[in-house]
């Protein structure tokens, strides 16, 4: 049963009105990977009555005001991308397409879609009932933060949204508190993973430097961002303020991650897994095919690359469900309609981290001065693939299922570390899990540019290269390695980008094509280096490619199209 997204589907339930109201800048996709449908179905199964909005006209009242007020709050999203990332390419380019839109043309989500569409309810329902924020582009963006689209910080989108709160990270836990509080007329303002306006600052919480002193001095914003960074672990992390002007925005520590039982529980609701019938006659949704039959095992992720979000927004502790909550999804994925007998993914942020995580961290919280997978994987974190190599063959034994493959992302070096399981899981997905190609990312190979990346050095992909093809060999597949690769990083020069090109034509045997140009998104540590030119860890002045040609021509060095000299050849690639 999909939520309620018309007038007809709510008198049909006998509801006189719906207790929340999601509006997204996705249209609405009944899935377990789109925020608004697993929150609510959440909700539902709690007792509470959630209809959605998406996509809703700005032009006029029409769409949002079709349900009338909700009678306990108003959730806003932008949708699974923050809007900015959506709707523009790392040249600032307007894209023309939008996975999450019906028929694929780019033209229903806003820009700063939180803003706006908190603008849009205001203008229409005056004093009405409490505006919340919440996904991906609310909770980056929860205290002051540069943004790459105007090129100058901004305060708290709290604040430029004149929102009520904004539900932070991965929102279960606090929405249900906030919706049973605001039922039984008790306040919220304490619960965790929570943001909210005050006229003043709030006892044992952590200052952050105030907007003004980090609007004129980039150093006091990259102090700023240290103490943000460090407080996103749930075990350890305390409560934060920041002063804007005459007002604070206040953020309640991380709400706890769900246990495993929990997060089974979430993933035994029922879903659709497709588009609403009132969207989808307005066209394909190209994220379908992608989520459609995909199977989510884990959160999180401890990698902590410095250009990522996940570990702001997520957490870096890998919270797993257990192997019968996936199996049984796998069952039920096996009966739908359009099912033909693939698995599209099994997997999460990154996909063979599942199962294992470090006993010191799931028990006293995260380190603060030290990382799990960087330099070198911690000696407390024991790669063990084990459960994972379990679940895939029960996985491929499942009635009904053909094939089973696992398209996120990998982490080649836990694998490599993984001393008694690794060689096994790799030849798991060679022989049965890799459609045509194995997604990993490098990123880059020069260790300056790694070491700002928050990546391991580079030496164990020619090793996991050479099992790769081995394995493939054997099993008699034509099968090859995607490596990804970042172009124009804080502190990497088109010299740079030469080595880099010079490695993968000399050592890896590849021209490689999944070169992305790095795009400064809100609350990482690439983007607080980019916009400060400053190594935060160091202290040490960056150079930052920032002019659009400049980024091109670092990405074109690595496509062949531009002229790059080979050691020991006096020829370049170009034959001139």
């Amino acid at each position: 049963m999909y939520l309620p997204a018309t007038v007809s589907e709510i008198k049909k339930l006998g509801w006189d009105k719906p207790d929340i109201i999601f509006v997204s800048g996705d249209t609405y996709i009944d899935s377990p990977y789109i925020g608004i449908s697993l929150l609510g179905k959440f909700l539902t199964a709690k007792g509470f009555k959630v209809a959605i909005i998406a996509q809703p006209d700005l032009s006029n009242d029409k769409d949002i005001s079709i349900f009338g007020e909700p009678a306990l709050f108003w959730g806003v999203t932008a949708g699974s991308v923050d809007s900015m990332v959506s709707n523009y390419t790392a040249l600032k380019k307007k894209r023309k397409s939008d996975d999450f839109t019906p028929g694929g043309i780019n033209n229903l989500r806003p820009d700063r879609a939180s803003l706006i569409y908190t603008n849009h309810i205001r203008r229409y329902f005056k004093d009405t009932k409490p505006i919340i924020l919440g996904g991906i582009e609310a909770s980056l963006r929860r205290v002051a933060h540069y943004d790459y689209w105007s090129d100058k910080l901004r305060k708290s989108v709290l604040l430029d949204a004149k929102a009520d709160y904004l539900v932070y990270g991965m929102g279960e836990k606090t929405v249900l508190e906030i919706a049973e509080n605001l039922r039984d007329g008790k306040p919220i303002n304490n619960i965790r993973g929570l943001c909210f306006l005050s006229n003043q600052p709030k006892d044992g919480f952590i200052e952050l430097p105030e907007w003004n002193e980090i609007n004129s001095d980039k150093n006091s914003f990259i102090k700023m961002f240290n103490i943000f960074y460090r407080n996103n672990d749930p075990l350890i992390s305390k409560g934060l303020y920041q002063k804007y002007d005459n007002r604070y925005v206040i953020q309640n520590p991380p709400q706890f991650y769900l246990t495993q039982k929990e997060l089974d529980e979430i993933h035994s609701l029922e879903f659709e897994r497709d588009v609403h019938p009132f969207y989808a006659k307005n066209g394909k949704v190209k994220a379908l095919d992608t989520i459609q039959f995909s199977i989510l095992t884990h959160r999180g992720c401890y990698g902590e690359c410095n250009f990522c979000a996940i570990t702001v927004h997520q957490g870096k502790t890998i919270q797993s469900r257990s192997e019968s909550s996936i199996l049984s999804e796998a069952a039920e994925i096996s009966k739908h309609k359009d099912f033909k007998g693939i698995i599209s993914d099994v997997g999460g942020p990154t996909a063979n981290m599942y199962g294992f995580e470090c006993d010191k961290k799931l028990e006293h919280g995260s380190c603060i001065k030290k990382r799990c997978v960087f330099p070198q994987t911690c000696e407390k974190l024991e790669p063990d693939h084990s459960k994972q190599i379990d679940l895939l063959k029960k996985l491929r034994n499942t009635k009904g299922i053909r094939k089973i493959f696992v398209a996120s992302g990998l982490r080649y070096d836990l694998i490599e570390n993984d001393r008694i399981y690794g060689d096994e899981y790799l030849r798991e997905l060679v022989e049965h899990h890799v459609s045509g190609q194995l997604k990993i990312a490098p990123e880059h190979s020069d260790s300056k540019i790694l070491s700002l990346m928050g990546k391991p050095e580079i030496d164990s992909i020619f090793s996991f290269r050479d099992k790769f093809n081995k394995y493939s060999a054997q099993a008699g597949k034509n099968q090859f390695l995607t490596y990804y690769f970042i172009a124009a990083h804080p502190g990497c020069t088109e010299e740079d980008m030469k080595k880099l090109k010079n490695l993968s034509s000399e050592k890896l045997k590849i021209n490689p094509e999944q070169i992305q140009i790095f795009t400064p998104t809100p609350s990482t540590y690439s983007t607080l280096m980019y916009y400060t030119e400053t190594d935060p860890f160091t202290g040490e002045k960056l150079f930052v490619e920032k002019n659009h040609s400049g980024k091109e021509k670092q990405k074109e060095i690595l496509t062949h199209k531009t002229n790059v000299f080979l050691p020991g050849n006096k020829k370049n690639r170009n034959g001139k």
